[in-house]
């Protein structure tokens, strides 16, 4: 199980965990929009870490600069980085 420190969201950490053949078997959210982040977790679970890096990569919120889909794509790239 991964846990990313998320920066400029309402989320506060991303917990996580990718298999061995890189897809994504458990996203969670602390802090943050609550049904959102539940909806954005159950639509990556099953997938590849690369497809869903891409799909949300550069997302933002509002003014932000970020977005919590997009601290995912960061936490999913650093731990497949990592790999």
């Amino acid at each position: 199980m991964y846990s990313f420190k998320t920066s400029g969201t309402c989320a506060r950490t991303i917990d996580f965990d990718i298999d061995d053949a890189g897809i994504i078997t458990a996203v969670s959210f602390q802090g943050g929009c609550n049904g959102n982040l539940q909806g954005i977790s159950r639509l990556v679970v099953g997938r590849p870490a690369t497809e869903v890096i891409e799909t949300l990569k550069g997302i933002t919120c509002g003014n932000k600069s970020t977005s919590c889909p997009d601290q995912l794509s960061i936490a999913l790239e650093e731990a497949l980085n990592a790999l």
